[in-house]
């Protein structure tokens, strides 16, 4: 019988920790607080997915933004036109997303490093004057309402708490999965391309099915959180989705760390609330130096201090304070050996 692997009692203890804090954010925060933490898990999904293409399969997008309003499109236009519940159009907006981010990915094989960064930000240029362009079908500059969202089975929850609860639900088995996805075949080829296509094709890895496949799974993903994201504002236009979600989404996944586990984790919260500190710390005025209105300012400033304290992100800064702890620790229970005697 194989034996289950052992786990070390202090990742047991910050496991519990960590959901005791997750189950109780929106029992001691505000109806803001608790909506902001509820994109926070959104952005976690999408940057889960952006973790996958970029991070494990070495290819670089600055696009996923355009797959998030693929996603979103879907579950506000099926909400709006058919009237069906809101959860069920979820998994939709996964396959119409990843079967786009599939189709991308085809012509996308021939394209590497710089280029291909160049084409996916040309398609997040691209899909804000789609939408407008076909405003019969999507709203154009006035965009889709949609009904807001309600707790179901008469829960005693806010309209942010359900929110929260959702989005957070959704969040952790979506890290399951990718957690799995990483571990098996699929993701050892797509860290084999990473390192080096040619000694991944001279191992048997076909580039065009894994790189195809890292780019469905990763559009998959962003179309979850699009859906999430429509859901949660009941309200979306082609402004949504604009060149600066895309950009912010790259950004999330660097400061969070890339090919890390939780560096979705960090990174969405960076996403979600830097924004938000550095519009408080705008009004900061030192002597007669005043930055008002001018939050970039301080925004570029705080990314330039992450990455320099943090170069592989947030998830790498703890990966090294947990080996350090490990190293400390391994040191203090091995005694030093006696020394002989001399006759």
């Amino acid at each position: 019988m194989r034996r289950l692997p052992r786990v070390r009692p202090e990742l047991l203890g910050l496991a519990v920790i960590g959901g005791i804090v997750v189950l109780g954010v929106p029992t001691v925060t505000n109806q803001f607080v608790t909506f902001e933490f509820a994109k926070v898990a959104i952005f976690a999904i999408a940057l889960m997915g952006l973790n996958l293409l970029t991070g494990y399969s070495g290819q670089i997008s600055l696009g996923n933004g355009a797959f998030m309003a693929v996603g979103g499109y879907t579950t506000a236009i099926l909400v709006q036109r058919t009237g069906i519940p809101y959860w069920t159009t979820i998994p939709v907006a996964a396959l119409v997303a990843g079967g786009f981010g599939f189709v991308i990915g085809i012509p996308a094989l021939r394209l590497t490093g710089v280029y291909l960064a160049l084409a996916t930000f040309a398609l997040a240029l691209s899909v804000p004057p789609v939408l407008n362009h076909y405003d019969t079908f999507t709203g154009g500059h006035g965009g889709i309402v949609m009904p807001a969202v309600l707790p179901p089975f008469s829960l005693d929850l806010s309209q942010e708490q359900w929110l929260y609860y959702m989005d957070s639900g959704i969040a952790l088995l979506l890290f399951v999965f990718a957690w799995g996805v990483v571990r098996s075949r699929t993701g050892r080829a797509f860290m084999a391309i990473r390192d080096s296509e040619t000694a991944a094709t001279a191992s048997g890895i076909s580039l065009a099915y894994y790189k195809t496949l890292a780019f469905g799974l990763s559009a998959a993903y962003a179309g979850v959180a699009g859906s999430l994201l429509a859901i949660a504002t009941s309200y979306l236009n082609p402004d949504t989705f604009g060149l600066s979600l895309s950009l912010a989404l790259l950004v999330g996944v660097v400061i969070g760390g890339l090919g890390l586990d939780f560096g979705a984790v960090f990174g969405s919260l960076f996403v979600v609330w830097l924004p938000y500190y550095a519009e408080k710390a705008s009004g900061l005025h030192i002597g007669a130096l005043s930055f008002a209105g001018k939050p970039d300012i301080f925004y570029g400033a705080l990314l330039i201090v992450i990455l320099f304290f943090a170069p592989n992100g947030a998830a790498g800064l703890l990966q090294r304070a947990w080996r350090w702890y490990l190293h400390r620790r391994t040191a203090v229970r091995s005694p030093l050996p006696e020394p002989v005697a001399e006759r």
